[in-house]
């Protein structure tokens, strides 16, 4: 399949493009696009066909749902039916933006989208190309990240090209995304919100507008059918096994001398501040605050590879904020965890 690319400015919309990119959706393709958060691999979520080729791109379980993604309020009403007031309140306060609201689903959207489940995670982006683009469409789109399953997710178009061209019909490219972490996933469909997954709105956050919000304990669990995406598969590995290593910089430099003692190359990410304090061979710093080290953590994911290093360090990060979204993807990517 030749895979089209568009390359647009987010603040100069080619209306032509987006036209383009939607009557190919609207037509049963897929699409990749930008959001604030990752970039998305979409196709018309009403369309039981044009999903299918959703996971068929991305190698992507049948179990795992999908997210529908939608230009405003109305159209997520016209999914979902009377939100309740939580959800309300979630709306008001985050949309558009990085968060998914599960709530009961109407049918409207094919099975695939929803895995068989009786509800649906739903949301609007607040990305000025994804918005042009869902507008165009007029219909629903469901959209998981733009990568192969089980690889970091995309942040870039090349990190899309790289994965899945000649995969998909075409790739809008808008250069870099924002947050760099992919959505929070709420529970709506309970009293009490349950975050099911950590994302680019933070549990303190949630909590200022709705108060208590819990969050769920099987979001590590493989046991269970996932209520949403990112709970039940392995995700995010980078090409080498990835450690994480707890406590101070010299706990990490321990670690490192001891590998290169087994003549291992050692690659490490970390914070700018612990960074600078590393020798090893390869050491790429994430950036000096958490909204940093969440929008870099995809990109320095995929910049480690078998030729360079045999093994790949980070330092853990305080569950505060975006933290605990980092941490989540990082768990679920790493293969050990040395503690302090």
């Amino acid at each position: 399949m030749e895979t089209k690319r568009w390359i647009i400015h987010r603040d100069e919309i080619d209306d032509n493009a987006i036209q383009e990119a939607a009557a190919l959706m609207r037509n049963g393709e897929t699409v990749a696009f930008p959001t604030e958060t990752v970039y998305g691999l979409g196709a018309d979520a009403t369309n039981e066909a044009a999903v299918a080729r959703i996971f068929e791109a991305k190698g992507r379980p049948g179990d795992n749902p999908l997210i529908a993604h939608v230009a405003s309020l109305p159209q997520l009403r016209s999914l979902v039916g009377t939100l309740p007031p939580v959800a309300e309140k979630l709306v008001d306060a985050f949309t558009p933006g990085p968060i998914t609201l599960v709530l009961p689903e109407k049918g409207i959207c094919a099975r695939n989208v929803t895995a068989g489940l009786s509800t649906i995670g739903v949301r609007i982006p607040d990305h000025p190309v994804a918005q042009a683009l869902l507008e165009a469409c007029n219909t629903p789109i469901a959209a998981p990240s733009a990568n192969v399953s089980g690889k970091p997710s995309p942040t870039t178009a090349d990190h899309v090209w790289s994965d899945l061209h000649g995969k998909i019909a075409g790739l809008v490219d808008a250069g870099p995304t924002g947050v760099g972490l992919e959505s929070t996933v709420v529970d709506c469909t309970q009293g009490i919100p349950v975050i099911l997954r950590p994302g680019g709105i933070t549990k303190e956050q949630l909590q200022a507008v709705c108060g208590t919000v819990m969050v769920d304990p099987a979001l590590a669990s493989t046991g269970e059918k996932p209520k949403a995406p990112g709970m039940k598969y392995t995700h995010y590995a980078p090409e080498v096994p990835l450690w994480l290593v707890a406590g101070p910089p010299e706990n990490i430099q321990a670690v490192i001398d001891a590998e290169h003692k087994q003549q291992k190359r050692v690659g490490v990410m970390a914070g700018t501040d612990t960074a600078n304090k590393l020798q090893a061979d390869k050491v790429t710093p994430l950036g000096a605050t958490l909204p940093e080290v969440a929008a870099n953590i995809y990109d320095a994911l995929r910049l480690f590879k078998h030729a360079d290093v045999d093994v790949i360090l980070c330092e853990t990060f305080p569950e505060t904020s975006i933290g605990q979204a980092i941490m989540n993807r990082l768990r679920k990517a790493a293969t050990n965890y040395i503690s302090e």
